[in-house]
């Protein structure tokens, strides 16, 4: 992987509605457009959730390693198009199969995010996803997403 970032959060933030404290994909380091992404999330110890999850032994919750995959599926889709983040379209999580979770999340993890394509249909985009702590699986699973707009 590339130590020079593909994105950096000032692009991502053009990408993406969220921010803190619900950003959660830091850097894009690889990105084949209609293809494959891998992003970097900076797990750190002063990250709000883990105030109370867990006070005696902090870990990543499972089901915000998945926000952060469909975030970082999100970012494929709109990169891929090139199509800027406006307030009337967003990228909905509407399906989560086969997901597993290996290890723990920790502070102080370089979790690396990645999604791969796999097909459209409809207006939903399935993709495979994996978050690894270096070589180790720590989740993956299978996301079903769709875009959509909104009305204010």
């Amino acid at each position: 992987m590339s130590a020079t970032a593909v994105m950096d959060i000032e692009k991502i933030k053009e990408y993406l509605p969220h921010r803190y404290p619900f950003l959660l994909v830091d850097r894009v380091l690889e990105l084949e457009h209609n293809k494959r992404i891998v992003a970097l999330k900076n797990v750190t110890t002063n990250e709000p959730f883990f105030q109370g999850h867990f006070p005696h032994y902090a870990v990543m919750p499972g089901v915000l390693i998945i926000e952060a995959l469909a975030q970082t599926a999100a970012l494929l889709s709109f990169a891929s198009t090139g199509e800027k983040r406006d307030e009337n379209t967003v990228v909905y999580l509407v399906g989560i199969d086969d997901a597993r979770f290996k290890r723990p999340t920790v502070p102080g993890d370089a979790l690396i995010l990645e999604a791969e394509f796999l097909m459209e249909k409809r207006g939903l985009v399935k993709y495979s996803t994996r978050a690894k702590v270096g070589d180790q699986l720590a989740c993956e699973a299978t996301l079903l997403c769709t875009k959509r707009t909104i009305q204010p």
